[in-house]
């Protein structure tokens, strides 16, 4: 009887338990990372319940540096006990102190409001990187020929570099190394960096499916190096590494093609340290050294501009074997490299997807071109069979002449690959050290399988295109009934793909450099659909990296070349060395970001202050490629004093918003005062008593004083009549560029005119979203009026999938929200939409929503996820019928109604309500 009872107590225990899961634990934003840099890395974990209303209350974690303690509940490194808290991100590791490459298994138990116990999660990892020099083991910097120094062009010269420079080209170098293996391994994990870009193999094979390895840095201050696990596929006996080296942003080789700049860094070379641990306890090193061979490889020509060229020819087949042949190789030298390596936090570039071809067209002379239908960023592969030494052209364009030949005239020209074949049977090969945007092939010296071919050309068997891009995870999904706005998004989300890189870059061609205000712009849009946590960090690093004596954050990041002004000091691109540590903050939770660049926000500020006259700042680009009569570039609608000025008290408030967070009392005074001027020297500047607008009334200028809070309360509703108006008299046409159309669009969201953003780009005969669409834009156009001769994949222009998610679908953070821990679910049914759905992945899971309007009923489907809370706001006017699954709305949830709209607090869980007039 005893036992039965026993088992009664139990049971309910059990069932507890089973309602509350853990899930998704991260360390340093990853999933089981390798490389992990900081002291006291920051640890996140998700909570899954079938239960509503579901709060974290206490949490426990342990950590162990073997997996045998951590799976009988010892955390031998850090055992935190029960934490009475809510956080479930960004929890720091307070443990013993931790060893370089060392790795470190953990697991987390959580309590919550429900009196439930979650059961271990399932066991986590991380594996420390190189924390100092020393760490490298004695690997020096290896090459195949060492750069002269009077060769060396650091900052690169733009465009073809001073009158009568000479073409230069250099070797693209093989390296190579054997070792043996001869007892079991326990674990071996490989840090490399090869500059400016490296493929590695062992034993014959590539390691990993990266591209572009590793991220662009300014070279002279920082290198990035990547970590392999390489512990299963390492074989006992003789095995091989290989390392193939190529330009990238290091070397730019000079010739007769294409290149935005001109410079050099030095030669290709390479670092690595192979750590070995047997599992008798033992460990070795194997380093890059003098010992290794090299010689040069089959790629003859490589630009991150121009193209690349391969022989096939020159080929030394099983080179990155252990059985060849390696006397007539060089041994490499030892030469210098980048002061600091640090390692690849970002997420790599990877193949994402393949296109094949829609439909070709043969142009004559043998000239054949391939649409693959859609425009995006990567590189081109074939399959061919042909004669020894013959050559294939491959040039990629994003648009065609009106002869069906490429187009490169507004993407860089000339770019193309050359591919000398070896002639022993079907050749299948692409580009490794380069990419392009592109949407067309152009193949010449081949003929497609199963034509007339009497000049014995190479046969081409297969030909497609292979977008690359950074492999941040997608966290968003968007639809709705306006097929418009859909192939919006998609043209959006097109560009936003092809200019992910390993930094954001405008264009995947004619540039690809880091211009900067596009982050803060677009981010908002862009972190909805991907998780950017990472590769923001990039960013950040590369503009503390890129920031002059002075405090001048430049347009660019990481800043190659010096353009000529206005095109290096803009206060609406060099702001986000402000803007976008503050919005990483606020979309993760991240704080340390903050602290980390603190310094570089205050000198950044203090730059600003030495440019301003009277509080008033005039230089930069302003409102770059706005609409107006002339054509796109510098601001024709708006005076550059408003925005420059505008982001000047932009700054000035989050900086101050950061001092206070930090505890940093007196700049939070300093910031505030110094504000309060600015914002005075705005109004008498530029603000219309009598019109009650600002400067010429444009679209920019009156929305960027709106959202940037610049506006006196008293003139507000008028200003706003007049910037709705404005719009109206142009038959909601846009006029707003680069950077005023991201706030235009927030000041009307702001102002609750969700309305006037559907009029305004529901439009396909005036330039903007519908107008590029319906010219046949498959990729956001680097101007609203889709114009050839400037980029057609470009990042800038896509401020509307913020509103998109934020709007349309409803799925918002409240304005104290950190990480989304507390949301607003706010649909804006406008216009002729009757649906639309969406989800994101926020830090804390996944929140989703489906409307549907139909006649008399908004119907409404809600996720919120655990351990956040909602603001439902669902439209619905008094004495409307509410229902949730049904029922009516439970009396403590309703908040009452504001502007035509219902307000229901929730916790986390899924629910139905429905608002039948």
């Amino acid at each position: 009887m005893k036992r039965f009872y026993l088992l009664l107590l139990l049971f309910p225990i059990q069932v507890f338990a089973q309602t509350l899961r853990i899930i998704d634990l991260q360390c340093e934003y990853k999933s089981d990372p390798i490389g992990i840099e900081a002291s006291s890395p920051k640890l996140s974990w998700k909570l899954q319940s079938t239960e509503r209303n579901v709060i974290q209350t206490a949490y426990r974690v342990l950590v162990s540096d073997d997996i045998e303690s951590l799976d009988r509940n010892i955390g031998n490194v850090w055992d935190s006990k029960r934490i009475n808290s809510s956080v479930s991100i960004e929890v720091a590791y307070t443990g013993k102190p931790l060893s370089s490459a060392k790795t470190y298994y953990w697991k987390v138990m959580v309590w919550d409001n429900h009196q439930h116990v979650s059961a271990w999660s399932e066991a986590a990892k991380w594996q420390m990187g190189l924390l100092v020099p020393a760490d490298w083991a004695g690997a020096k910097w290896i090459a195949y020929a060492q750069m002269p120094d009077s060769m060396r062009m650091v900052p690169f010269p733009a465009g073809k570099g001073p009158k009568g420079l000479p073409p230069a080209n250099d070797v693209l170098p093989l390296l190579r190394k054997t070792f043996t293996i001869s007892k079991p391994i326990k674990k071996a994990t490989m840090y490399i960096c090869g500059l400016g870009h490296f493929d590695m193999s062992l034993n014959g094979n590539k390691v990993g499916d990266h591209f572009l390895d590793p991220g662009w840095t300014q070279y002279d201050k920082q290198a990035l190096y990547v970590p392999f696990d390489l512990t299963g596929k390492l074989v006992q006996g003789t095995n091989a590494l290989g390392v193939m080296l190529g330009n990238g942003f290091y070397y730019i080789p000079r010739d007769k093609r294409y290149r935005k700049m001109t410079g050099a860094y030095g030669y290709p070379k390479m670092i690595c340290r192979l750590a070995i641990e047997y599992k008798d306890g033992s460990v070795t090193n194997l380093v890059s050294d003098e010992s290794w061979k090299t010689a040069p490889g089959p790629i003859i020509f490589t630009s991150i501009y121009g193209g690349e060229d391969y022989d096939a020819n020159l080929e030394q087949p099983g080179w990155n074997t252990a059985s060849f042949d390696d006397t007539k190789w060089q041994n490499a030298i030892s030469v210098t490299g980048s002061p600091q390596l640090n390692v690849q936090g970002a997420d790599p570039l990877k193949v994402m997807q393949e296109f094949t071809p829609v439909s070709k067209k043969n142009i004559g002379n043998g000239v054949c071109v391939y649409d693959l239908g859609q425009n995006a960023s990567g590189i081109p592969q074939i399959t061919v069979q042909g004669k020894k030494g013959d050559t294939v052209r491959i040039t990629p364009a994003e648009l065609i002449h009106p002869d069906g030949s490429a187009n490169q005239t507004g993407s860089g020209k000339p770019h193309y690959y050359n591919y000398i074949l070896k002639g022993n049977g079907p050749e299948t090969w692409h580009p490794q050290f380069t990419y392009y945007g592109f949407r067309y092939l152009q193949v010449e010296g081949a003929v497609q399988q199963g034509e007339a071919n009497s000049n014995q050309l190479p046969v081409l068997l297969d030909i497609k295109g292979l977008h690359t891009r950074n492999s941040a995870a997608t966290v968003g999904s968007f639809s709705c009934s306006n097929e418009l706005f859909n192939h919006t998004f998609k043209l959006i989300n097109w560009a936003i793909k092809s200019n992910m890189a390993s930094l954001f870059t405008d264009c995947p061609h004619r540039e690809k450099l880091g211009w900067l205000e596009e982050v803060h712009l677009v981010g908002n849009s862009i972190r909805y659909n991907y998780d950017i946590h990472r590769l923001a960090l990039k960013c950040i690093n590369d503009m503390r990296l890129a920031q002059t004596a002075e405090g001048l954050i430049t347009e660019i990041a990481p800043e190659y070349t010096k353009f000529g002004e206005p095109f290096r000091d803009s206060p609406e691109w060099g702001s986000n060395g402000i803007i976008l540590p503050w919005y990483v903050y606020e979309w993760y939770g991240d704080k340390d970001v903050l602290a980390d660049n603190y310094d570089m926000m205050k000198r950044y500020i203090d730059y600003l202050g030495t440019k301003a006259d009277h509080y008033i700042l005039t230089e930069g680009l302003g409102d770059w490629y706005d609409q107006g009569p002339k054509a796109p570039g510098y601001s024709q609608q708006t005076p550059k004093g408003i925005t420059a000025t505008a982001f000047y008290y932009y700054d000035l408030d989050i900086i101050a918003k950061v001092a206070k967070l930090l505890g940093k009392t007196q700049d939070v005074a300093t910031y505030n005062a110094l504000a309060a001027e600015v914002k005075l020297a705005y109004n008498k500047a530029f603000f219309n008593t009598q019109n009650k607008e600002y400067g010429t009334g444009s679209q920019t200028a009156n929305s960027i004083s709106l959202y940037m809070g610049l506006v006196e309360p008293q003139n507000k509703a008028a200003v706003i009549n007049n910037m709705v108006r404005e719009l109206k008299e142009h038959g909601n046409s846009l006029t707003a560029g680069d950077i005023g159309f991201s706030y235009l669009l927030k000041a009307l969201d702001d102002s609750g005119r969700s309305d006037v953003i559907f009029d305004m780009n529901s439009r396909s005969d005036v330039p903007g979203y519908g107008y590029q669409l319906a010219h046949g834009a498959t990729s956001l156009t680097e101007s609203w009026g889709a114009l050839p001769q400037v980029s057609n994949n470009h990042l800038m222009l896509g401020h509307i999938m913020e509103w998109f998610y934020g709007s349309l679908a409803g799925i918002r953070s409240s304005p104290e929200a950190i990480a989304m821990n507390k949301i607003e679910i706010k649909p804006e049914p406008v216009g002729d939409i009757t649906y639309a759905k969406a989800s994101y992945e926020s830090p804390y899971g996944t929140i989703a929503t489906d409307w549907k309007k139909n006649n008399n009923k908004f119907d409404l489907k809600v996720q919120i996820p655990a351990n956040t809370s909602a603001v439902i706001y669902l439209p619905a006017k008094l004495g409307t019928v509410i229902t949730e699954d049904g029922k009516p709305v439970n009396k403590n949830q309703f908040l009452g109604y504001k502007d035509g709209k219902a307000l229901i607090k929730t916790g986390s869980g899924t629910y139905h309500f429905s608002a039948d007039k």
